[in-house]
């Protein structure tokens, strides 16, 4: 080598170390534009130092190594390996597979440098086809044997969902390793061979291999999609053990998979061990207290984050505003859609869909509509939520005219699509609708109903009265029927006091979820409607045996940004003296408006006077007195309860609303009312195991 090209070798090295020097591709080209002046733009070995130097600098520099190339007159082996390796690196598949075919054209054999990655580019490209016949050529070449050309081969057929092939080649590797193992794992995830790809990591420490941080993500997510908490523990016990845990990939796959068993306690203990967190960890921690029913919790969480001076992400921005959904918390969402740009809402339709959905919960359905309209992808799950959003306001014929409007834009309804019509039809009491939407689904569509599709039916039908009918069409259903069908048929019974069969369909409740409190609530309050307090004292000690616990009445209202939560009879709260006082100037002016308290929904044998205390003291009524004494008229109260509204506050708050419209009216402002029938928004989350039925408590 001339001294002319061990200068320009000194000068490459750092670059390719991925160091690099100061100016950066430009000090490249000045040393390319020295290699021309000296004479030496066609030495091989040289030139192949440029374009490896390119690829670590830069991706953007593919156009300048193509140049590179093209010019030079007998390019070699290795300058095709480099080029190979470089653009697959950079994620240039298909450019990469042209080289190769360009280099074969030229009459060059693949090597054990060109197979791994030619095989990696058409794993990503899914090129099938032209893995065969490298795989082929591999056994042909002589380099069947080679670990990491093999393990190229099991990434192929793993990505391109062969999955017995992939095996069976996993199977030839004689020194198999981590590399080859994740592919096989991830290949089986990719398929939904969630236990397979488990047995695949068992192999792989039986082996004595260690797992790095990629196979413990993937592993993770597997047993998480089998529901293995079991499994779980265990690789968490392991990764422990191996000192990975400190690991911030391996410490939010498990605060995701804590989270998604539904074990926060778990999945927070994870992660304040976690020394460094992303993100990801935050978002993990956000969705997970927001999709287990603990919105206040992933308020919290987002706050702490904000002190950390992160910026949400889109993932993170999902659960914020799927908590501000469930609270109700319409500022703290109109704030959150604030933190992002708009475009961010519009152009994405997983962020637009919760926006759609938290402005549809909190019953403001023109910013729903006005985010609809103006988003730039509206797939199916759009559409679906602003139908779902239109029916639960009460908007039912506009969610219709909305479905109408699908097949025109050239989209298919799914079965989410129907579930929002049908829950619209059962608020609505549309029966006939109801059961042309339903039986339609099977007709026209050619879409098969699901359970949930037959819980709103029998919910449908049980408010209408039709308790024989939507009897008769649980007996119908081609699969066996769960708690919150029984329990939508239990429902109706109440509301029309068919206490016979009532009865029947309790025992059908309790071998299904024996210790669900609600069940027997229900029965009981049905008892104590038709006077037989004999039979409702024994429901209610046969609870007490079993240890059975009602879940208490819980109800949250926003105002002025801060979240308020409120227990039936609680007075924990520093305004409570002052609620009390407006509960019971509310009572008065009820009484003298002709309100009745509706002491059929007590469950217990007591004085009517002692009933009616117990009913002005839920949570619902608590939250409205608060926000009554604490917001100026023109203020918009939002309630959000964690069970079912009772008889009797519907009642109530229907009155209230009339009497603060009068009273508003009375001293001369024509401002909207304090609270009216549309403002005020009573927004029913039913609990964590029912809410795979909309409209069903």
């Amino acid at each position: 080598m001339t001294p002319n090209a061990l200068e320009i070798k000194k000068i490459l090295l750092p670059f390719q170390d991925g160091v690099g020097l100061g100016g950066g591709l430009n000090r490249l080209k000045h040393v390319h534009a020295r290699l021309i002046r000296l004479g030496l733009d066609q030495d091989n070995y040289l030139l192949n130092l440029i374009l490896k130097s390119c690829f670590n600098h830069s991706a953007n520099t593919t156009h300048y190594t193509q140049l590179i190339f093209d010019q030079t007159h007998q390019p070699n082996m290795y300058l095709y390996n480099t080029m190979i390796r470089g653009l697959v690196s950079h994620d240039h598949f298909d450019q990469s597979i042209e080289f190769y075919h360009l280099m074969r054209k030229e009459g060059f054999l693949p090597n054990h440098f060109t197979f791994p990655f030619v095989l990696k580019a058409c794993g990503r490209l899914s090129d099938y086809q032209l893995g065969v016949k490298l795989h082929t050529l591999v056994v042909k070449a002589g380099f069947v044997c080679n670990v990491f050309v093999k393990t190229g081969l099991v990434c192929l057929y793993a990505k391109c969902g062969y999955l017995e092939s992939a095996r069976k080649v996993f199977d030839e590797i004689p020194e198999k390793n981590v590399v080859s193992c994740t592919a096989l794992i991830t290949g089986y995830i990719d398929v939904g061979l969630f236990g397979e790809a488990v047995g695949v990591f068992v192999e792989l420490l039986e082996m004595g291999l260690r797992p790095d941080s990629y196979t413990f993500v993937r592993v993770l997510s597997a047993v998480t999609q089998l529901g293995d908490l079991d499994t779980g523990e265990w690789i968490h016990r392991y990764v422990v053990d191996a000192g990975m845990g400190r690991n911030v990939f391996i410490g939010t796959a498990l605060v995701d998979m804590y989270a998604k068993f539904g074990n926060m306690d778990r999945a927070r203990s994870v992660f304040e061990r976690m020394p460094e967190k992303d993100i990801v960890s935050w978002s993990a921690m956000i969705q997970g207290y927001a999709s287990n029913g603990l919105p206040k919790e992933a308020l919290d969480q987002f706050y702490c984050m904000q002190r950390e001076n992160l910026r949400p992400d889109r993932y993170t921005m999902v659960g914020v505003l799927s908590a501000c959904a469930k609270l109700g918390a319409l500022e703290l969402g109109d704030w959150a859609h604030s933190l992002l740009e708009e475009n961010e809402f519009l152009t994405n339709p997983v962020l637009g869909t919760a926006l759609i959905d938290m402005y549809g919960k909190c019953g403001k359905m023109a910013s729903a509509w006005g985010v609809f309209q103006g988003m730039k992808d509206r797939d199916i799950v759009v559409w679906n939520a602003v139908i779902s959003s239109l029916a639960m306001n009460g908007h039912v014929k506009s969610a219709f005219c909305l479905f109408g409007q699908l097949e025109k834009f050239g989209i298919r309804p799914n079965g989410s699509t129907f579930l929002g019509l049908l829950c619209g039809c059962t608020h609505a009491g549309l029966v006939s609708d109801g059961r042309k939407y339903f039986n339609s689904m099977k007709q026209t569509y050619s879409l098969t109903p699901t359970i949930e599709h037959y819980g709103c039916m029998v919910d449908l039908l049980g408010r209408a009265g039709l308790l024989d009918e939507a009897h008769k069409l649980i007996k119908s259903m081609p699969m066996e029927a769960n708690a919150i069908v029984w329990g939508a048929l239990l429902g109706g019974c109440r509301v029309h006091k068919n206490t016979q069969l009532a009865e029947i369909v309790l025992e059908r409740l309790i071998e299904l979820e024996p210790w669900n409190a609600s069940n027997y609530v229900l029965l009981s309050n049905m008892y104590s409607v038709n006077l037989r307090w004999g039979d409702a004292e024994k429901i209610r000690l046969d609870m007490i045996e079993r240890g059975i616990r009602k879940t208490p009445g819980c109800s949250w209202i926003e105002v002025d940004g801060v979240v308020n939560e409120f227990l039936v009879g609680d007075k924990s709260h520093p305004l409570s003296n002052k609620i009390y006082a407006k509960l019971d100037e509310l009572s008065k002016e009820l009484k003298a408006a002709g309100f009745v308290p509706t002491t059929e929904f007590v469950l217990f044998d007591i004085e009517e006077e002692e009933k009616e205390h117990f009913l002005g003291c839920h949570s619902e009524k608590l939250a409205i007195a608060f926000a009554l004494i604490c917001t100026t008229p023109d203020y918009v109260i939002r309630v959000v309860k964690n069970l079912r509204v009772c008889g009797d506050c519907h009642a109530a708050i229907k009155l209230i609303s009339k009497i603060t419209v009068l009273q508003f009216h009375g001293n001369g402002n024509t401002s909207e009312p304090i609270v009216s029938k549309d403002s005020l928004s009573l927004l029913s989350t039913v609990k964590k195991e029912k809410s795979s039925c909309c409209g069903i408590n």
